[in-house]
């Protein structure tokens, strides 16, 4: 037993050893037509900003200056958890030397890749890197991620001992579930502001702090103006001196004023059965609702057009998340959604998406997802946080157990079982993931046996292999 543990551990040490070439100081890779040499300061990479400088040559080994470089690290997504970035943006300190600072958000793997582009050439590299260890590893150098390495034979005792199992790659219908985090918004659709077309003062004021419920038509508050005042005694003026018949557009004229000012049908009735103008006048709420903002108490002057209350009606709210770029063409407008509120014993609620908002969110890069939620009861209020949660029904796809893919840099590697005890690293490209599958685009063909636990201990002694053949 003691044996065989060793052996687990010395293949664990020669996946880390061998399974990329170490980025010692005067190392040049080859990264296409170019030869590329980097260095990370602190040597021992950390979270937050870090320096890295790049070293580049053409193919006779000179200096090359004038390249464009991209530098970018990458943390691979993980479970629900979508991949992060760190870009550096890169200058020319001198020529052939490239200089540029990058910000790992969290620690862990973050890779490191590099484009280069001079000449109407194109080469790219990946280093290994990792928070907390030290140095550079080139993960395109050979090994898994660049060529990749020999088959392995594997005895069937050994198999049972490293837990090796393996799982086959077949058609699945393929749910690709979202989550999204967001909260409780007003529906914008259902904002009333009140303000008024002349200037004047508050009286008594009935709306009188913020969260008041109003109703339609119901007095909001009193307001006195010398011009409402003179448009009222306009009005029964002309009441007075028109007939039936004569000046009956005069009075219709006095009338739509009235109207345009915001003055009821049945506020105008009320002034012809009492012939007097009214000095405070009363306004009256123009929908139902609830009182958000306020700028205004009573005695308050107030001038033509300022907003005097916002009320909402919370009737009906939205619902609005944030989704990832990557996310984006899995979402269509009408496609059903469960909006769940986390820190309220995750009460749910059934919608659908009603909006894909057509910009993105410069800060964060991403773009919002609207559902719109009845609130007859009044429960929702808004900045309530939410979760909304998207099931895009993808069809049937080719797909693989997670567990059976190896990330190494932008490379994506399976263990393939070839039978007789061989198994085999195969390189494939990958698509739209669930919480147990990852949708394969190339590299598998249906019916094919992956290894699905244990293959981080084959990867080691599969680079190992690889590593004493090429002595």
């Amino acid at each position: 037993m003691k044996h065989n543990i060793t052996n687990t551990l010395f293949f664990f040490l020669c996946f880390v050893i061998n399974g990329a070439a170490f980025a010692a100081s005067n190392d040049f890779f080859d990264a296409g037509p170019f030869k590329v040499r980097a260095e990370v300061e602190p040597e021992t990479p950390k979270v937050g900003k870090n320096r890295v400088t790049i070293w580049v040559q053409d193919e006779s080994g000179q200096p090359l200056g004038g390249a464009a470089l991209k530098a970018v690290a990458v943390m691979p997504a993980m479970g629900s958890m979508p991949a992060m970035y760190a870009p550096a943006e890169m200058s020319e300190a001198e020529t052939g030397q490239y200089e540029g600072t990058f910000q790992p958000s969290m620690g862990g793997e973050w890779p490191l890749t590099i484009e280069i582009e001079a000449n109407g050439k194109k080469g790219s590299i990946t280093f290994d890197l990792s928070t907390g260890r030290k140095g550079l590893r080139c993960a395109t150098c050979g090994g898994v991620g660049a060529d990749v390495p020999g088959t392995v034979r594997v005895a069937p005792a050994r198999r049972q001992l490293i837990g090796i199992t393996t799982g086959r790659v077949r058609e699945k219908k393929l749910r690709v579930t979202i989550r999204a985090a967001g909260q409780v918004s007003y529906d914008e659709t259902r904002l009333s502001d009140v303000a008024l077309k002349f200037n004047g003062w508050i009286g008594e004021l009935h709306a009188n702090a913020i969260g008041k419920s109003v109703k339609k038509g119901e007095p909001l508050f009193t307001v006195y103006s010398p011009e409402l005042l003179s448009a009222q005694e306009e009005y029964l003026e002309v009441l007075r001196r028109t007939s039936a018949k004569e000046g009956k557009h005069r009075l219709d004229a006095a009338r739509r004023r009235l109207r345009l000012w915001d003055i009821s049908n049945a506020q105008i009735d009320a002034l012809e059965k009492r012939n007097r103008a009214q000095e405070y006048v009363p306004i009256l709420a123009p929908a139902d609702g609830v009182v958000i903002d306020k700028e205004v108490v009573e005695g308050s002057a107030f001038r033509a057009g300022q907003r005097l209350l916002r009320i909402a009606d919370l009737s009906r709210v939205w619902v609005e998340a944030q989704v990832y770029d990557y996310e984006l063409p899995l979402i269509k407008t009408g496609m059903k959604a469960k909006v769940v509120l986390p820190e309220l014993q995750d009460r749910e609620y059934p919608a659908k998406v009603d909006f894909i908002y057509p910009f993105m969110e410069g800060d964060t890069h991403t773009a919002r997802v609207r559902v719109v939620l009845d609130n007859s009861d009044g429960f929702l209020r808004p900045e309530m946080y939410a979760q909304l949660n998207l099931k895009a029904k993808l069809g049937k796809r080719l797909v693989v157990p997670e567990s059976a893919v190896l990330y190494s840099g932008q490379s994506r590697v399976v263990f393939l079982d070839l039978g007789d005890g061989r198994l085999a690293p195969r390189k494939i490209k990958t698509g739209q993931r669930s919480r147990k599958w990852i949708e394969v685009l190339e590299g598998l063909e249906a019916g094919d046996t992956v290894v699905t636990s244990g293959n981080f201990l084959i990867a080691a002694e599969s680079k190992l292999k690889a590593g004493v053949e090429s002595w």
